[in-house]
């Protein structure tokens, strides 16, 4: 089957082409007729199947009839992260660049008063996280009810940073009469629940298994003490044909430690988490894509939706706290059909959490053996010298100095001799007799 296949304007099949696109991916094949037959839809399917392509196509050719109108978009797109923002924009900018439709990005750490021009100036496709645009909804500075196409991607992340409440919100404003699709990795109750109550009727496609690994993906898992985690990713980063590689950690403060440690030991590596501004993220991220830096060091920023072309590794620093995050983080190597390998450092204090990966993507992680010999420069200690036998008592005694001779015996004085006292006349007394004693009072 081929794009031409699926009902797609002239255009539009000419873009695709030029992007260097000749068949849909299966969530593609199945998404896009209905899309274009103006149905509502759930998409389920794993994170690098293509979904972004699946609704971003047909939406391209729907707005080509109509006019904008200011501060109303005619359409709303809503991403969990502002990376994943940018990247469906620059999907439209590729495909769309044979139609005239005007676009404009609503995202959090950027100056809001180019976001505003925009949206005066009227747009056909607005593409925001929820939080800014309930900020500006708020403020009074945008109108929902004229959009007649709501997208709601990534709906599970969307359920795990909390943003369920404000999509509820969002959907409220919008026109009851409107085409809404649903695009998620997996399908969680209060997804389900949400689904249930703002789309009529919708068209059902799941393209894999629900928390299934890409089968292009070559998976391991490292039994590895957390003290040599940085060894062991230096010798497979030096050693296992890494061309370019993604390394995940579940606190901001490992990306920041680990990606200056690659540093030190010579390595082109940069670093992305929640702690940097929007402007340094888009920043490295364009630097990793154009090459500059061949290892990238990134916290669950990252794990989901960004699509980087020729991604040979993903490395598990740490075990993902969440089963989930598992499957995104390795699904950003083995993309459009190419193949990729995975490694997970597990510590024994993981133990449960690649219990719960396991127990999720229904099978077990092999084991990969590592025997890491260590360059001398860096693991080998000095050699300690030998302690000396231990000598017999008797000589360590006759070593020791000599003990201190006790000092000659002083002559002791002799006690003077008491004074003699006059002896008494009664054997009895034993004091001195007074002289009165002798006076006879008859004198």
């Amino acid at each position: 089957m081929s794009f031409a296949d699926l009902g797609l304007s002239d255009e539009l099949l000419q873009a695709v082409e030029a992007a260097g696109y000749t068949e849909p991916t299966p969530i593609q094949a199945q998404a896009i007729p209905p899309v274009l037959m103006m149905k509502d839809l759930i998409g389920i399917a794993q994170t690098g199947t293509g979904k972004t392509a699946s609704f971003v196509l047909p939406m391209i050719d729907i707005l080509a009839h109509g006019r904008r109108r200011a501060l109303m978009p005619r359409s709303l797109i809503l991403e969990p992260t502002r990376e994943l923002a940018a990247q469906v924009s620059e999907n439209f900018e590729k495909y769309g660049k044979n139609h005239d439709l005007k676009m404009a990005l609503l995202i959090g750490g950027v100056q809001m008063g180019d976001q505003l021009k925009t949206l005066s100036e009227g747009v056909d496709v607005l593409i925001a996280t929820p939080g800014r645009l309930m900020d500006l909804f708020e403020r009074g500075k945008i109108l929902l009810t004229g959009c007649e196409l709501l997208v709601i991607d990534e709906a599970d992340r969307m359920l795990d940073m909390g943003f369920i409440p404000d999509i509820e919100n969002i959907c409220s404003k919008l026109p009851t009469t409107r085409q809404t699709m649903l695009f998620s990795a997996t399908m969680p109750p209060p997804i389900k629940k949400l689904a249930d109550r703002f789309l009529s009727n919708p068209k059902y496609i799941e393209v894999a298994r629900p928390a299934t690994a890409n089968i292009n993906i070559v998976q391991h898992k490292i039994a590895v003490n957390a003290r040599k985690k940085r060894d062991v990713l230096r010798h497979l980063l030096r050693t296992d044909n890494v061309s370019t590689a993604i390394v995940f950690c579940n606190r901001k403060t490992t990306v920041r430690e680990l990606a200056q440690s690659l540093k030190r030991h010579g390595f082109s590596a940069g670093e992305i988490h929640g702690d940097m501004d929007q402007s340094s993220r888009i920043a490295e991220l364009d630097r990793f894509k154009a090459g500059d830096l061949n290892i990238l060091v990134a916290s669950d920023v990252a794990a989901r939706g960004l699509d980087v072309k020729g991604v040979s590794h993903v490395f598990n620093f740490d075990t993902p706290w969440h089963p989930d995050d598992y499957i995104h983080r390795i699904g950003r190597t083995g993309r459009a059909g190419a193949t990729g390998r995975a490694f997970t450092f597990v510590a024994p204090e993981d133990a449960e959490a690649i219990g719960n990966v396991e127990k999720l993507t229904g099978g077990k992680i092999p084991v990969f053996e590592l025997a890491i010999e260590e360059p001398a420069e860096e693991r080998e200690e000095k050699p300690r010298p030998k302690r000396e036998a231990r000598e017999p008592r008797e000589s360590r005694t006759e070593q020791r100095s000599p003990r201190r001779e006790p000092r000659a015996e002083e002559p002791r004085r002799e006690r003077r001799p008491r004074r003699a006292e006059p002896e008494s006349a009664d054997d009895g007394w034993n004091g001195p007799v007074p002289d009165f004693l002798g006076v006879s009072a008859l004198a």
